[in-house]
Protein backbone atom coordinates (compact mmCIF):
# COMPACT_ATOMS: atom_id res chain seq x y z
CA UNK A 1 0.00 0.00 0.00
CA UNK A 2 2.97 2.38 1.09
CA UNK A 3 4.53 1.57 -2.90
CA UNK A 4 0.93 2.70 -4.17
CA UNK A 5 0.80 6.01 -2.02
CA UNK A 6 4.05 7.06 -3.10
CA UNK A 7 3.79 6.84 -6.76
CA UNK A 8 0.36 8.32 -6.45
CA UNK A 9 1.75 11.42 -4.75
CA UNK A 10 4.03 11.49 -7.74
CA UNK A 11 1.63 11.82 -9.76
CA UNK A 12 -0.14 14.73 -7.79
CA UNK A 13 3.44 16.50 -7.87
CA UNK A 14 3.32 15.85 -11.63
CA UNK A 15 6.11 13.29 -11.33
CA UNK A 16 6.32 10.35 -12.94
CA UNK A 17 6.27 6.84 -11.31
CA UNK A 18 8.42 4.70 -11.14
CA UNK A 19 8.71 1.51 -12.75
CA UNK A 20 5.13 -0.64 -11.29
CA UNK A 21 4.41 -4.41 -11.95
CA UNK A 22 0.49 -5.41 -13.78
CA UNK A 23 -0.61 -5.56 -9.74
CA UNK A 24 0.57 -2.45 -9.21
CA UNK A 25 -0.28 -0.49 -12.19
CA UNK A 26 -4.45 -1.96 -11.84
CA UNK A 27 -4.08 -0.78 -8.06
CA UNK A 28 -3.19 2.88 -9.04
CA UNK A 29 -5.55 2.62 -12.22
CA UNK A 30 -8.52 2.36 -9.34
CA UNK A 31 -6.88 4.94 -6.74
CA UNK A 32 -6.91 7.37 -9.52
CA UNK A 33 -10.46 6.81 -10.82
CA UNK A 34 -11.23 9.08 -13.46
CA UNK A 35 -8.29 11.35 -13.28
CA UNK A 36 -6.79 11.96 -16.39
CA UNK A 37 -3.06 10.15 -16.34
CA UNK A 38 -0.97 8.56 -19.44
CA UNK A 39 0.84 5.52 -19.03
CA UNK A 40 4.45 4.53 -20.72
CA UNK A 41 4.68 1.94 -22.22
CA UNK A 42 8.58 0.67 -23.55
CA UNK A 43 7.57 -2.02 -25.76
CA UNK A 44 4.21 -3.71 -26.91
CA UNK A 45 4.34 -6.63 -24.38
CA UNK A 46 6.11 -4.84 -21.67
CA UNK A 47 5.01 -5.75 -18.09
CA UNK A 48 6.84 -2.90 -16.11
CA UNK A 49 5.08 -0.08 -16.98
CA UNK A 50 5.33 3.97 -15.27
CA UNK A 51 2.15 6.57 -15.20
CA UNK A 52 2.76 10.08 -15.85
CA UNK A 53 0.96 12.86 -16.38
CA UNK A 54 2.63 15.16 -19.14
CA UNK A 55 6.08 14.62 -19.44
CA UNK A 56 7.19 11.36 -19.82
CA UNK A 57 9.30 9.40 -18.19
CA UNK A 58 13.73 9.68 -19.08
CA UNK A 59 14.24 6.25 -19.31
CA UNK A 60 17.13 4.61 -20.74
CA UNK A 61 17.61 0.97 -22.75
CA UNK A 62 20.76 -0.83 -22.13
CA UNK A 63 22.13 -4.05 -24.03
CA UNK A 64 24.16 -6.54 -21.55
CA UNK A 65 27.21 -7.40 -23.87
CA UNK A 66 28.04 -10.58 -23.07
CA UNK A 67 30.59 -13.42 -24.13
CA UNK A 68 28.70 -16.00 -22.57
CA UNK A 69 25.22 -17.08 -22.62
CA UNK A 70 22.90 -15.32 -20.07
CA UNK A 71 19.09 -16.11 -18.26
CA UNK A 72 16.97 -13.78 -16.75
CA UNK A 73 17.23 -14.70 -13.45
CA UNK A 74 20.86 -14.40 -13.45
CA UNK A 75 20.91 -10.79 -14.79
CA UNK A 76 17.67 -9.98 -12.21
CA UNK A 77 19.94 -11.30 -9.29
CA UNK A 78 22.93 -9.31 -10.22
CA UNK A 79 20.77 -6.41 -10.05
CA UNK A 80 19.68 -7.23 -7.01
CA UNK A 81 22.65 -7.24 -5.88
CA UNK A 82 23.13 -3.73 -6.16
CA UNK A 83 20.86 -3.25 -3.56
CA UNK A 84 18.45 -1.25 -5.95
CA UNK A 85 14.52 -1.88 -5.81
CA UNK A 86 12.87 -3.53 -8.49
CA UNK A 87 11.15 -0.18 -9.03
CA UNK A 88 14.00 1.37 -10.74
CA UNK A 89 14.37 -0.60 -13.07
CA UNK A 90 12.14 -2.62 -16.13
CA UNK A 91 11.53 -5.81 -17.88
CA UNK A 92 14.94 -7.93 -18.85
CA UNK A 93 14.66 -8.53 -22.29
CA UNK A 94 16.11 -11.71 -24.35
CA UNK A 95 16.01 -12.04 -27.82
CA UNK A 96 18.22 -13.45 -30.60
CA UNK A 97 20.83 -14.04 -27.78
CA UNK A 98 20.80 -10.18 -27.47
CA UNK A 99 20.12 -9.09 -23.82
CA UNK A 100 18.59 -5.50 -22.67
CA UNK A 101 17.14 -3.89 -19.59
CA UNK A 102 15.07 -0.85 -19.35
CA UNK A 103 16.50 1.64 -16.22
CA UNK A 104 15.14 4.66 -15.08
CA UNK A 105 17.57 7.88 -16.08
CA UNK A 106 18.46 8.73 -12.75
CA UNK A 107 19.54 5.66 -11.47
CA UNK A 108 21.40 4.84 -14.97
CA UNK A 109 24.56 6.04 -14.26
CA UNK A 110 24.89 3.91 -11.11
CA UNK A 111 24.11 0.83 -12.86
CA UNK A 112 26.55 1.19 -15.78
CA UNK A 113 29.28 1.93 -13.34
CA UNK A 114 28.60 -1.05 -10.95
CA UNK A 115 26.86 -3.76 -13.27
CA UNK A 116 29.90 -5.54 -14.29
CA UNK A 117 30.28 -8.99 -13.76
CA UNK A 118 27.25 -11.30 -14.23
CA UNK A 119 28.09 -15.43 -13.75
CA UNK A 120 31.46 -14.40 -12.63
CA UNK A 121 31.66 -13.05 -16.46
CA UNK A 122 32.59 -9.49 -17.20
CA UNK A 123 29.72 -7.69 -19.42
CA UNK A 124 29.36 -4.32 -20.58
CA UNK A 125 26.30 -1.81 -21.23
CA UNK A 126 25.70 0.02 -24.26
CA UNK A 127 23.46 2.36 -24.13
CA UNK A 128 21.05 1.91 -27.09
CA UNK A 129 17.95 3.84 -29.00
CA UNK A 130 14.90 3.09 -27.28
CA UNK A 131 13.12 2.76 -30.53
CA UNK A 132 15.50 -0.47 -30.75
CA UNK A 133 12.55 -2.61 -29.32
CA UNK A 134 9.75 -1.00 -30.55
CA UNK A 135 8.29 -4.08 -32.29
CA UNK A 136 10.12 -6.48 -29.96
CA UNK A 137 6.84 -9.15 -29.02
CA UNK A 138 7.76 -11.80 -26.17
CA UNK A 139 8.68 -15.26 -27.14
CA UNK A 140 6.52 -18.35 -25.35
CA UNK A 141 7.12 -21.88 -25.20
CA UNK A 142 3.95 -23.45 -25.53
CA UNK A 143 3.44 -26.46 -23.00
CA UNK A 144 0.76 -28.94 -22.52
CA UNK A 145 0.97 -31.12 -19.34
CA UNK A 146 -2.19 -33.77 -17.72
CA UNK A 147 -3.07 -33.05 -14.23
CA UNK A 148 -5.86 -34.10 -12.04
CA UNK A 149 -6.47 -30.64 -11.12
CA UNK A 150 -5.98 -27.06 -11.96
CA UNK A 151 -4.83 -26.07 -8.50
CA UNK A 152 -1.44 -24.77 -8.34
CA UNK A 153 0.75 -26.98 -6.68
CA UNK A 154 -0.95 -29.71 -8.60
CA UNK A 155 -0.52 -27.97 -12.18
CA UNK A 156 3.27 -26.94 -11.24
CA UNK A 157 4.57 -30.42 -9.75
CA UNK A 158 3.49 -31.29 -13.38
CA UNK A 159 5.31 -28.68 -14.52
CA UNK A 160 8.41 -29.28 -13.19
CA UNK A 161 8.12 -32.62 -12.88
CA UNK A 162 8.37 -33.18 -8.86
CA UNK A 163 6.30 -34.48 -6.03
CA UNK A 164 3.61 -32.10 -4.46
CA UNK A 165 5.22 -32.37 -1.11
CA UNK A 166 8.16 -30.31 -2.85
CA UNK A 167 5.72 -27.73 -4.41
CA UNK A 168 4.81 -26.79 -0.59
CA UNK A 169 8.10 -26.44 0.74
CA UNK A 170 8.60 -23.99 -2.50
CA UNK A 171 5.69 -21.87 -1.66
CA UNK A 172 7.12 -22.75 1.94
CA UNK A 173 10.34 -20.77 1.35
CA UNK A 174 8.20 -18.48 -0.64
CA UNK A 175 10.05 -19.23 -3.62
CA UNK A 176 6.85 -19.41 -5.74
CA UNK A 177 5.42 -15.69 -7.05
CA UNK A 178 1.60 -15.39 -8.04
CA UNK A 179 0.46 -12.60 -9.92
CA UNK A 180 3.17 -10.75 -8.32
CA UNK A 181 2.42 -11.86 -4.91
CA UNK A 182 4.11 -14.45 -3.09
CA UNK A 183 2.11 -17.37 -3.21
CA UNK A 184 0.61 -18.80 0.31
CA UNK A 185 -2.36 -21.09 -0.57
CA UNK A 186 -1.02 -23.94 -2.22
CA UNK A 187 -4.62 -24.91 -3.14
CA UNK A 188 -5.50 -21.60 -5.31
CA UNK A 189 -7.46 -22.68 -8.54
CA UNK A 190 -5.75 -21.31 -11.59
CA UNK A 191 -7.42 -19.32 -13.73
CA UNK A 192 -6.88 -17.70 -16.78
CA UNK A 193 -3.88 -15.65 -17.11
CA UNK A 194 -2.58 -16.29 -14.31
CA UNK A 195 1.30 -15.52 -14.23
CA UNK A 196 3.47 -17.48 -11.79
CA UNK A 197 7.04 -17.83 -11.52
CA UNK A 198 9.33 -20.43 -9.77
CA UNK A 199 12.43 -19.95 -8.49
CA UNK A 200 15.00 -21.50 -10.77
CA UNK A 201 12.61 -22.81 -13.02
CA UNK A 202 10.91 -19.65 -14.77
CA UNK A 203 8.52 -17.76 -15.59
CA UNK A 204 4.88 -18.97 -16.57
CA UNK A 205 1.31 -18.33 -17.87
CA UNK A 206 -1.25 -20.60 -17.23
CA UNK A 207 -3.55 -20.65 -20.52
CA UNK A 208 -6.37 -23.11 -19.34
CA UNK A 209 -8.16 -26.51 -20.08
CA UNK A 210 -7.58 -27.72 -23.60
CA UNK A 211 -9.50 -30.96 -22.84
CA UNK A 212 -10.78 -33.60 -20.56
CA UNK A 213 -9.36 -37.40 -20.62
CA UNK A 214 -11.35 -40.44 -20.60
CA UNK A 215 -9.66 -41.13 -16.91
CA UNK A 216 -10.85 -37.53 -15.74
CA UNK A 217 -7.68 -35.71 -15.75
CA UNK A 218 -7.28 -32.60 -17.71
CA UNK A 219 -4.82 -31.72 -20.94
CA UNK A 220 -3.76 -27.76 -19.37
CA UNK A 221 -1.91 -25.37 -21.46
CA UNK A 222 0.73 -22.98 -20.05
CA UNK A 223 3.27 -20.61 -21.58
CA UNK A 224 6.62 -20.46 -20.35
CA UNK A 225 8.58 -17.34 -21.11
CA UNK A 226 11.74 -17.57 -22.79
Amino acid sequence: MYKIEKNLNRLYRKEATFFLDPKEQLELAKKLKKEPYQIYIPYPDSEKNIFYIKEEPKVILYEIKSKIPLEHREILGTLFSLNITSELFGDIVITNNHYYIYVLESIAPYIKNNLLLVKNSRIELIEVPLETLKEYHKEYETIEIIASSTRIDTVISRLIQTSRPNIIEKIKNKEIILNYDILKNNSYQLKENDIFSIRRYGKYQYIGIKKETKSKNYIIECKKYK
